[in-house]
């Protein structure tokens, strides 16, 4: 983990985020040189964003480091829940129902981390720690073109220096060395400007204690409507706990009292304790605050790649962590962007852009909810990306004969409504009484093609007509929200499968997803 001697590179990444590390190590694994900078930090370094959700399982079983994840000994995560309504009860996201394999983990960030970046440099990337990269030189033909980049190392005898590379990965986070330093494209969505603010905790309580749920992370909408908080059991006995808010709200002494906005969350507080953590990155010996805060604004931009490079990560996108998707979308980029080198850029665009969109309209969803008021988002959704994203609900929203038309703020609403029913408050049992009462087992079933809404009132007419069951009225009630719960769930179930790579076509092309042929295929 020396200063780069190297004065040339086949591929360039920097940034030592998991979007980096996984970026390096599938180029790397396709035989590829590929110095890895990883920024002014070692490789161990504190991140928030802790809750991963069951695709990341699958991604990392591709670049081969799935078992060292499931090893490693973080806490299991069997699902997720959600309470955006104090009068009902929460929904809760089963991933075992899908199967054991589809359950993931909440992780401690520093070693998460860590565990990519070591995996990178056991796929063969060359890792280079304290080293930054501060400015990028571009072609003097093609101006659009990065073709070196002005790096230093940080040590006790510095060094510094310039390197030249055929390709640039960039996956610098939210500083952006491309996308917000160079070419200045970031676009931030107005109606997602918030601030967040957390500590860890220990002698918690736990939700789903001593039930299949126990692990989940729960989140609970603010009596408020001002935003949400999380509740993240982590492995080492702390608890993550925050709180997100609009930045108008914002202040850090109030912390505490946010936090008495999600009664559900004090009471699984109980008596716990707020404690400070030893500093992963900061002088040795040293404690991390009692309270963190960070700017949690949701940004997106019109391109992530172009002649010789590509922006992945939070380099390119972010969006709240609702969803805790930032791991996600970090991974799913990374992928794009090694299976796209050698073709054009707008792929990767398109790639990263679909899977933005989907988890941005399931998370403006969700804040309609909470703040109980219709979201101007118009602005903050790119039409192009949109039609892609949601080219199987439109004809849903808009009806067969209004296709083709401009996308509406009319429009936007009744998608988000849609998308709402993801978070209902739904049970497994109350999946499995649908089923007996005669609900068709397709319609029920998260991996299977969206439907229409004439489709769930014909499967209640008949179910209601042939079941024995008592009480259909109530029956047909729970029926329909499971119905509509799965449906709005088909939006992102594509997403968490990194096979969708191969099978979700984009400009004629899919990925490849073969060690040593990593790459485009044209659809025949």
């Amino acid at each position: 983990m020396q200063y780069m001697k190297s004065k040339h590179a086949q591929i360039l990444v920097v940034g030592g985020g998991p979007a980096g590390s996984y970026a390096a190590s599938a180029l790397a694994r396709e035989g590829l040189q590929v110095p890895f900078p990883i920024g002014t930090y070692t490789s161990c370094r504190y991140h928030i964003g802790e809750s991963l959700i069951p695709s990341v399982r699958h991604y990392l079983r591709f670049i081969g480091a799935e078992q060292k994840l499931a090893e490693y000994g973080f806490k299991h995560k069997p699902g997720a829940a959600i309470k955006f309504n104090q009068f009902k009860r929460e929904g809760y996201t089963d991933f075992v129902a899908l199967g054991h394999s589809n359950s993931s983990w909440n992780v401690t960030r520093s070693a998460f981390d860590k565990m990519l970046l070591d995996h990178a440099m056991e796929s063969g990337a060359c890792i280079h720690e304290r080293t930054r990269v501060d400015s990028l030189h571009f072609s003097v033909s093609d101006p659009s073109r990065p073709v070196a980049a002005e790096w230093s190392h940080s040590s006790k005898t510095d060094h510094s220096g310039v390197i030249s590379f055929d390709f640039l990965v960039d996956a610098t986070g939210r500083a952006g060395l491309v996308s917000n330093k160079c070419i200045k494209n970031r676009h931030y969505n107005e109606s997602l400007r918030n601030i967040a603010l957390w500590g860890y905790w220990s002698g918690v309580g736990t939700y789903g204690g001593g039930t299949a749920r126990e692990g989940a992370p729960w989140f609970e909408a603010l009596t408020d409507e001002s935003g949400w908080a999380w509740f993240i059991p982590l492995h080492d006995g702390t608890t993550s706990i925050g709180v997100v808010m609009n930045q108008k709200l914002y202040n850090e002494n109030r912390y505490q009292a946010f936090l008495s906005l999600a009664p559900n969350l004090t009471d699984l507080i109980g008596c716990g304790v707020l404690v400070s953590k030893p500093s992963v990155d900061g002088p040795l010996g040293s404690m991390d605050p009692l309270v963190r805060s960070t700017s949690d604004f949701s940004y997106s931009a019109p391109d992530y790649g172009g002649n010789s490079f590509r922006i992945i990560g939070d380099a390119g996108a972010f969006i709240d962590p609702l969803f805790s998707s930032g791991v996600h979308l970090a991974m799913t980029s990374a992928l794009s962007a090694a299976a796209s080198i050698s073709v054009a850029a707008v792929w990767h665009t398109r790639r990263f852009s679909l899977s933005y969109t989907r988890f941005q309209m399931v998370v403006l969803s969700a804040y309609k909810q909470i703040w109980a008021t219709s979201l101007d988002v118009l602005n903050d959704v790119d039409e192009d990306n949109y039609d892609r994203a949601f080219a199987c609900l439109r004809p849903v929203i808009q009806g067969a004969s209004d296709i083709g038309t401009r996308l509406s703020d009319a429009e936007l609403q009744d998608a988000l409504d849609f998308c709402s029913k993801f978070f209902s408050p739904i049970s497994p049992e109350q999946h499995a009484w649908a089923l007996q009462y005669g609900i068709p087992r397709n319609l029920c079933d998260v991996s299977a093609p969206l439907v229409d809404p004439k489709d769930i009132d014909d499967a209640l007419s008949c179910a209601e007509e042939h079941s024995s069951l008592g009480n259909p009225s109530a029956l047909n009630h729970d029926a329909r929200l499971v119905m509509e719960h799965v449906n709005a769930r088909r939006v992102l179930h594509r997403e968490y499968a990194v096979n969708n790579l191969e099978s979700e076509e984009i400009g004629g092309y899919v990925v490849r997803l073969e060690r040593g042929s990593l790459g485009l295929m044209k659809v025949k």
